[in-house]
């Protein structure tokens, strides 16, 4: 199966899938947290042109404008901000999740937390998310990385849910996510993804799109260089 994960530089989710022998690759305008021949470094967008990806995952799409609980910055802006540009990048995050959740792509997963009234009204063919899920969900350490407490919501098309695989209970759930320390690296902190979800779509989404897809002789194919994505050379 062809997998793109989209809006990931950390390669958690790409990686899973590759240990299940997908042929993945992560895009995302940020260089590779760690070298990889399997990243693109583009945007996500012009990745969508090559043919024959058989599912589509994007994990971390930027939501600063678009979740619910950023709504407050739409009518009284942040330092430095004006009210213009809150809702120029609004427009700008809603025109992205659309884009994505609208690719020509038999498959399709968006991941976003909850989003407000004005992102939602922003967005070609939107629909309800079909589902949230938490890390714990996906955990079986209580003091493993996977126990903590983050509403993660999942948009599909042609996708079942996921199924928890886990066996806690959340009540020993850690919300350092949200309690993470102001600094440079809060944004990558916040958006970081967690395994036992990531291992959950590999087998779970990897076992379906299988089933229906029917394999391909031809690779894929491109009208850009390897050299025009910026692959990362392992």
């Amino acid at each position: 199966m062809k997998v793109l994960i989209g809006c990931e530089h950390s390669g958690i989710v790409r990686d899973a899938f590759l240990e299940r022998g997908h042929d993945a690759w992560s895009c995302d305008l940020l260089p590779s947290d760690k070298p990889s021949n399997r990243h693109i470094q583009d945007d996500i967008r012009n990745v969508l042109e090559i043919d024959n990806w058989d599912l589509l995952a994007v994990m971390h799409p930027p939501c600063t404008r678009l979740c619910n609980s950023g709504v407050r910055w739409l009518k009284t802006p942040p330092p430095g901000k004006t009210l213009a540009q809150m809702w120029s990048e609004l427009d700008e995050g809603a025109a992205l999740f659309s884009d994505l959740l609208n690719a020509d792509i038999p498959h399709i997963a968006v991941e976003n937390p909850v989003m407000h009234k004005y992102a939602k009204e922003r967005i070609d063919n939107f629909f309800p998310f079909s589902q949230s899920v938490q890390p714990w969900q996906f955990g079986t350490d209580p003091d493993g990385t996977d126990n903590v407490k983050k509403r993660t919501c999942l948009w599909l098309r042609n996708l079942p849910k996921l199924k928890a695989t886990g066996t806690l209970d959340g009540s020993t759930a850690r919300d350092e996510c949200h309690k993470a320390a102001p600094g440079a690296d809060r944004w990558k902190i916040r958006s970081r993804f967690y395994h036992g979800i990531a291992d959950a779509m590999a087998e779970q989404w990897g076992d379906y799109v299988s089933s229906v897809v029917t394999p391909a002789a031809a690779p894929i194919t491109t009208t850009k260089t390897p050299e025009q994505f910026s692959l990362f050379a392992a």
